[in-house]
Formats: structure tokens, sequence, C-alpha cells
């Protein structure tokens, strides 16, 4: 999920907050910090160890059909997979990003989550979510990011709004974001191009006071 623009800011920045919490014991700053903790998963600061992870998703066929990364198109085409990419992102206001990981089952991320193109003082962000693990996606942990992210978007940066883009075919993701109450706004008519053909790109977007409503009624937390 998260369709992005050519052109727009492509890597995003951790924004540090003072009570997030180690991951691990008392850890120095390259050690991962849990910056939201649900029911199933939490979500963490990216680490240098992490590139690892990026690497991997960024070679997978599957996540660029359905994701289309700037994230991890930058990473990979831009940095040719250089560990500068790391202080790019950290050095990057306009961008958060956290891995996703679960509480239990695995022993690795199994995503990555991020706002980005953040506008506070118009108070919007995109969001883009990468769960390149598929018994993860099956659990719904999708589903669970987006609405740690989308909160901590709302109560940290003050956000009003968050914006998502997403394939026509990625029929996963547009269920996902009808899941957290989001509402389909529009339509990109052809805006796509994969396997030889043109597609059409859904506009979705959900509002504060949505936001709020959702979380009453959160499960997940």
């Amino acid at each position: 999920m998260g369709v992005v623009d050519r052109g727009r800011t492509p890597f995003g920045g951790v924004i540090a907050m003072a009570e997030a919490e180690p991951a691990r014991g008392s850890a120095p700053a390259t050690e991962p910090l849990v910056v939201m903790r649900g029911k199933w998963i939490s979500l963490r600061t990216l680490v240098p160890g992490d590139l690892e992870h990026l690497s991997e998703w960024a070679d997978d066929p599957h996540v660029e059909k359905m994701v289309g990364s700037e994230f991890l198109h930058a990473y990979k085409h831009q940095y040719d997979k250089d560990p500068s990419f790391y202080e790019a992102v950290l050095n990057d206001p306009t961008q958060v990003v956290f891995m996703i990981e679960a509480h239990q089952g695995w022993d690795k991320p199994v995503g990555l989550i991020r706002l980005f193109n953040v506008h506070v003082v118009e108070g919007y962000a995109y969001i883009e979510a990468i769960v390149a693990d598929q018994k993860a996606l099956k659990r719904g942990f999708g589903v669970h990011a987006c609405r740690l992210i989308s909160y901590y978007g709302m109560d940290v940066l003050g956000l009003r709004r968050i914006e998502a883009k997403v394939y026509e075919y990625n029929a996963l993701s547009i269920n996902t974001l009808k899941r957290n109450n989001c509402v389909q706004e529009g339509v990109l008519r052809k805006a796509a191009y994969h396997d030889g053909r043109y597609w059409d790109v859904f506009v979705f977007g959900i509002l504060k006071e949505e936001l709020e409503e959702l979380r009453r009624r959160d499960k997940y937390l």
C-alpha cells in the first residue's frame, strides 16, 4: 500500500520521541526504540542493521508490483544500497519511518511503515505500508501498523489528514484502507504502468475525527 509520486522526497526521517522505550534493555543510539506498541505488533525506529531487510524487500518483485515504493526504489537505485542511505533517512525531517515487529512468531521485522511528505502547517501527510511477509499479511499486521502510525501522526505530529494511493489491482491494500476507516476520494485514471498496461490509482483519505472514532473502537490496542 502506498503508491507515491516520482519526484517527491523518496526517503523518511525518524522523529525522536522523548518517551520512546528501548527495544532491548539500555541501548546505544543505534539500538531500536519502540515508538508505538499494539496488541500484536510494535513500531520501532530504523537502525543500520535494517538495511539488510530493506535490500531484501527492494529486490522482491511482488513488493515492487503491489507497492511501488519510492523509499525502496531510492535505496536500490539512487543509493545503490549504500549505507549512507541510513543517515539520509535520519536527516530527512519530512518523513517518519518505522519498522514493524511482531510480538511473537517472527525473529525479524515483517515490514516497514512510513508517513512521508509531512506538511506540519497544513496538517497532512501520506502513508505507505510494506508488509513483505505473507503470513504477517494474513494476520492483519498491515491493518494494525497503519492504525498505529496514523495515531502517531495525529498525536505527535498534529496531523488532521492522512492520504494514501493504491493500484486498482491491489485488492489487499484497498481492503486494508477500508478497514481503517479511509474513504475513497478519487481515481487517477490510467496513472500507473505495469505488466504491459496502464492501471488506475485510487486515492484514499482519512480525517482526524474519523481516526479518533476508529481508535475508540480499535481492538488492536
